[in-house]
């Protein structure tokens, strides 16, 4: 029961500071109105403590790709000491940095069917183990080929790590945050980068023999934090589903939905996808000959993960030194700390995306990232090629690489992963998001293994130049072949790319995907 002018605090406890004195009926009962405030505050309760649970899990899932973001800004210093240390040419340098991002393919492309087969989450821990394993090898190494051992590992364990994340931040987050949850792995890249820049300044004091190896070292921490995390997060509902273990994928949509009608709408839809699925044809023969819509899906997915490493974004960043000493910087500590502020802006500039991603959709990000990666890429490469080496040249520099890492981080950085996430259909998903990862991979690697060599040859500048032709066909890509996902289910977005005009480019909405659903 509940009288007028009787209300509940923020504690669900009543208070009277508004309690009508002098009114008549002031005790008039009000047991409808109080049963429904009480309802109210239930379901607000409910809503934020289903969102941090979901930012929770998120945030625990997105931990392996501090790895990733740590090794590609670490190297950029520690291989200046492990140069001086076991005097390496400068091709094995190449082949040091790129041969992580090579091998790691391996691991993405065994990724997709080693979650399918114990789960999402134990595939995130099972990256972590044989990640830590790789960085004590390269830790303790004597030599170059024992240092190459510890990387390969490094590489397989991150491989498994950046593919599977994505995967089950899209499966468990609700469809209204898909897109900014999704974004996680690439804010722990970007984190993993800031941090591995830090560690390469506070570390650089020491003896060429000790600081990479204390370098690299620290990159073990964040794996540790992997495996508390696997006894908290649940398994991803949609895997569940595929083990018909229907009731406990119920209760995991009861965690991270906020009312009880959205769970059974979204079981439902999860039911159909998986039962749909043609389960009696493997998937990688269904990858190999693919239907026309897979087909327009495989070249989104693959295409923009592709697009993402060849316009030299891991090459900017594990060579920053090298690009900043073309423009004339010298003094080896200057060079670092010019790295960090690469790194501060990689990292400050994706939360915009974070931000936005969910409100104006994917496309406008990508094409404001695209668009302004090709100015500033342009930019760099006439600086370094035209201009002499001094103040105004190393100023220049500086702030186009940075602003081209920021537009990196604005869009294709965050957005490719969550494309290649939320477009495949369920019983596909984590197979065909690792062949995207294989190629995100394979196009890192092969740029980071020769651009030392092709810098030599044409220069850094005619490098940036390069990189600046291949981001202005990215635009093109954008705008022919990617559709908007946002506001959509990953049922619903499987059903755009049935419909020809969705895959063109044309902006769908959810009307439109009713209007394929009774098709």
């Amino acid at each position: 029961m509940g009288m007028a002018g009787v209300q509940e605090n923020g504690h669900g406890e009543m208070g009277l500071s508004d309690f009508p004195l002098g009114s008549k009926n002031k005790y008039k009962r009000m047991d409808s109105d109080f049963t429904d405030d009480d309802d109210q505050y239930q379901l607000e309760r409910r809503k934020k403590s289903t969102r941090k649970y979901v930012f929770g899990c998120a945030v625990f899932a997105s931990l392996n790709n501090v790895l990733l973001g740590y090794d590609v800004g670490v190297m950029s210093g520690a291989i200046l000491f492990i140069q001086q240390d076991l005097k390496i040419t400068e091709v094995q340098q190449e082949v040091l940095v790129g041969v992580l991002s090579i091998i790691s393919l391996i691991g993405s492309l065994a990724g997709g069917r080693t979650s399918d087969a114990i789960g999402r989450k134990w595939t995130m821990g099972f990256a972590a183990v044989i990640f830590q394993i790789g960085a004590a090898v390269m830790t303790i190494a004597p030599s170059f080929e024992i240092l190459m051992v510890g990387r390969i590992l490094a590489g397989v364990g991150i491989g498994f790590g950046v593919m599977i994340a994505p995967v089950y931040i899209a499966e468990i987050s609700p469809t209204i945050a898909r897109g900014s949850l999704t974004s996680f792995p690439e804010i722990f890249i970007n984190l993993g980068i800031l941090l591995g820049y830090v560690s390469n300044y506070a570390f650089s004091g020491l003896s060429a023999h000790i600081s990479w190896r204390v370098m690299l070292a620290v990159g073990i921490l964040p794996s540790v934090f992997i495996g508390v995390a696997l006894f908290i997060i649940p398994e991803s509902p949609r895997w569940l589903v595929l083990q018909n273990r229907v009731e406990e994928a119920r209760l995991v949509l009861l965690k991270t939905n906020e009312n009880d009608s959205e769970v059974e709408e979204r079981l439902a839809e999860i039911q159909q996808a998986a039962g749909t699925a043609d389960t009696d044809k493997p998937v990688w023969r269904e990858l190999l000959s693919p239907s026309p819509a897979l087909r327009r899906m495989l070249i989104t997915g693959i295409g923009i993960q592709c697009f993402q490493q060849i316009t030299g974004i891991d090459a900017t960043v594990y060579y920053s030194p090298a690009i900043f000493k073309a423009a004339g910087i010298e003094d080896e500590s200057k060079l670092l700390a010019a790295t960090v502020a690469v790194g501060v802006s990689k990292t400050a500039f994706i939360l915009i995306a974070i931000i936005l991603i969910d409100k104006v959709g994917r496309k406008p990000l990508l094409y404001v990232s695209t668009i302004g990666m090709t100015t500033c890429l342009l930019v760099v490469g006439i600086t370094l090629l035209l201009m002499k080496e001094g103040s105004i040249s190393i100023a220049l520099a500086i702030l186009f690489v940075c602003g081209n890492v920021a537009f990196f981080s604005v869009g294709i950085g965050p957005v490719c992963w969550v494309l290649t996430s939320e477009i495949f259909p369920l019983r596909l998903r984590a197979q065909a998001s690792g062949l995207g990862a294989v190629g995100n991979r394979m196009c890192s690697g092969l740029i980071a293994m020769s651009f030392l060599s092709v810098s030599r040859a044409i220069t850094v500048g005619g490098t940036f130049l390069i990189f600046s032709v291949i981001s202005a066909l990215s635009v093109a890509f954008v705008y022919k072949h990617v559709p908007e996902t946002k506001g959509k289910s990953l049922e619903q977005i499987e059903l755009l790319f049935q419909d020809e005009y969705a895959f063109q480019g044309g902006e769908v909405q959810l009307g439109d995907v009713e209007h394929l659903v009774q098709k």
